[in-house]
């Protein structure tokens, strides 16, 4: 299931409050090979280890966030640091 466009539309990051896209597929694979290579953090130092099928990024590529079944999960302990 891919999330709804006019959602991508109206939300913000809640941590920079920046505008956010659907990470491209390149993107996408790239952050994937980090968790699965442990290189990935949360916002919280966390290492990420669940692989994602579909993420937001903030509009300057530092912060990616899960979507899960359509729904973007905005909490801060599943953001992906991904521009450090």
């Amino acid at each position: 299931m891919s999330i709804d466009t006019n959602i991508i539309d109206i939300i913000c990051c809640p941590v920079t409050r920046l505008p956010m896209e659907l990470m491209p597929e390149k993107k996408l694979h790239e952050l994937n090979r980090l968790i699965r290579d442990s290189k990935l953090v949360s916002r919280d130092g966390a290492v990420l280890t669940v692989e994602l099928r579909e993420a937001l990024i903030t509009c300057d590529a530092k912060i990616a966030y899960p979507i899960e079944n359509g729904i973007p999960i905005l909490y801060r302990r599943c953001a992906a640091d991904y521009g450090r």
